[in-house]
C-alpha cells in the first residue's frame, strides 16, 4: 500500500463535470489499494471573484478579511469532491487548512507553513477513508485563517506530503508533464520523463509557470518525490526527485526557461567606494522590489556602472527610488527599459560538462540576437535580451541544443 497526495488545481475542479471526472481519478487510486489524500484548489476564477467583490466595498480591504474572504473558495471544491467520491460508495472527509490545523505565520496574504498536525489525517486515513483538504490556507497561532499567496496549493499539498511520509506528492494540472519548454513556443518541445529539484527550481524562478517555487523548494527541502500530471489526459507525467549520482548520463541542457516580465535599470557615475552597492540595491530591496540579474562595471576614472533587473510591473516604483539613490550619491544618469526578456538553459550536466556557454552564445548569435547581460550558477546559464527575439532566442537555443532528441544533449 502506497500513501499518495494528489493536488487538483482551479481548472482541474473548474466545473462539476470535472469535480465528477477528479473524483473517478480519486477512487481508480483508491481502489488500486492506495492510501489518498487530496489537496484541491478553489474553482477556476472564483478567488478573483471574490477579490472583485472585495475591491468594489474597498480598494485596499483589511488583509486579515481577506484571507477569510478568499479561503471559502476552497471550502466549497473540498465540500464538493467529497460529494462526488461518497456518491461512488468512498468514505471521504474534508477538512479546511484550520480543522488540520496547518499552523503557518500571520502574515496574511502570503502566510508561511510552520508546522501540520497529521494526526487527524492518519486516522482518517488507516480507516480506509479518503481525505480531502483545502489548500492555500491554514490559521496562526491565535486562530486566525492565513492564505499562503498565488498558487499555494502546491505548497499545502506538498508541505502534507512531507508531513505524512507519503511515497509521491501527484500534481494534477491542464499540462501532462513538464517539457523542455514552452510547446507553444516550440511545438516539438518534449516532455521530460524526469527532472532533478534544482533544475525544476531553476526553471520556475526563470519563468516556468508548471509549479510555484515554494511547493518545488519545500519539496526539494523534505525529499518528496513530486509528478506533474494531466488532468484530462492519461499518461506518466514527470518526476521531480533528487539528482540520482549513479546515472552515469546526464543531459548536458534539462530545458530552456523565460520571462517577459523584465525590466532593466541602469545608474552611471557611481562612486566606486565600499558600501555604494548596498545604497543602490538595499533601499530598492527595502521597497519590497525583487532584483534579479546584477552586472556592475568600473571604468579607468573610478566611477562605477550598475544595470539589474526587476519584475516590470515594478519598474516606475524602482526608477524613483533609483533616481533619488542617484542624486544622493551624485550619478550621472538613471535610465530604464521595459522592452527586455530573459532567457535561461538549466541542467545539471552543466556541473561535468564544458563549453556550455560559448554553444548557447553561438546559436544566439546565428541568429543576430545581441546579449545584454548575463548571469550563471552552476546548472544554469541566464541572458537577458531584446523582448522583441525571445520566441526567435528560445527556438534557436532549443535547437542548438537538440533537445528534442532524447539522445542528442547526453554526455
Amino acid at each position: 500500500m502506497s500513501l499518495i497526495v494528489q493536488k487538483y488545481g482551479g481548472t482541474s475542479v473548474g466545473t462539476v463535470e470535472r469535480i465528477e471526472a477528479v473524483a473517478d481519478r480519486v477512487v481508480k487510486s483508491h481502489n488500486c489499494g492506495n492510501q489518498v489524500v487530496v489537496a484541491v484548489s478553489a474553482m477556476s476564477g472564483e478567488t478573483n471573484r471574490l477579490i472583485g467583490l472585495a475591491n468594489q466595498i474597498d480598494e485596499t480591504p483589511d488583509p486579515r478579511e481577506m484571507d477569510v474572504l478568499v479561503s471559502t473558495g476552497e471550502q466549497v471544491t473540498i465540500a464538493l469532491v467529497c460529494m462526488a467520491l461518497q456518491k461512488r460508495g468512498i468514505e471521504a472527509r474534508s477538512y479546511t487548512g484550520g480543522q488540520v490545523r496547518i499552523l503557518t505565520d500571520n502574515v496574511h496574504g502570503k502566510a508561511r507553513i510552520k508546522e501540520i498536525d497529521a494526526h487527524r489525517m492518519q486516522t482518517d486515513l488507516q480507516a480506509g477513508r479518503v481525505v480531502v483538504v483545502a489548500g492555500f490556507q491554514g490559521i496562526d497561532e491565535t486562530g486566525n485563517i492565513t492564505t499562503l499567496g498565488r498558487g499555494g496549493s502546491d505548497t499545502t499539498a506538498v508541505a502534507i506530503a512531507a508531513a505524512l511520509n507519503a511515497d509521491e506528492c501527484q500534481i494534477y494540472t491542464d499540462v501532462d508533464g513538464v517539457y523542455t519548454t514552452d510547446p507553444r513556443v516550440v511545438p516539438d518541445a518534449r516532455r521530460l520523463d524526469q527532472i532533478t529539484f534544482e533544475e525544476m527550481l531553476e526553471m520556475a524562478s526563470q519563468g516556468s509557470k508548471i509549479l510555484q517555487i515554494r511547493s518545488v523548494e519545500f519539496a526539494g527541502k523534505y525529499s518528496v518525490p513530486l509528478r506533474v500530471m494531466s488532468s484530462f489526459v492519461e499518461g506518466p507525467g514527470t518526476l521531480i526527485s533528487l539528482e540520482d549520482n549513479d546515472q552515469m548520463e546526464q543531459p548536458v541542457v534539462s530545458g530552456i526557461a523565460f520571462n517577459r516580465d523584465e525590466a532593466k535599470l541602469t545608474i552611471r557615475g557611481i562612486p566606486d567606494q565600499p558600501g555604494v552597492a548596498y545604497k543602490v540595491l538595499g533601499a530598492i530591496s527595502e521597497a519590497n522590489i525583487e532584483i534579479d540579474v546584477i552586472v556592475q562595471n568600473v571604468a579607468k576614472d573610478n566611477s562605477a556602472t550598475m544595470t539589474f533587473t526587476v519584475h516590470r510591473a515594478a519598474l516606475k516604483q524602482a526608477e524613483a527610488l533609483l533616481k533619488e539613490i542617484a542624486a544622493d550619491l551624485g550619478a550621472l544618469e538613471v535610465d530604464s527599459d521595459d522592452r527586455i526578456a530573459k532567457v535561461s538553459i538549466v541542467g545539471v550536466g552543466m556541473r561535468s560538462h564544458a563549453g556550455v556557454a560559448a554553444q548557447m552564445f553561438e546559436a544566439l548569435a546565428s541568429e543576430g540576437i545581441n546579449i545584454q547581460l548575463i548571469t550563471t550558477s552552476e546548472i544554469k546559464i541566464t541572458v537577458v535580451i531584446e523582448e522583441r527575439y525571445l520566441e526567435l532566442a528560445v527556438r534557436a537555443l532549443h535547437s542548438g541544443f537538440n533537445l528534442s532528441d532524447d539522445k542528442a544533449t547526453e554526455i
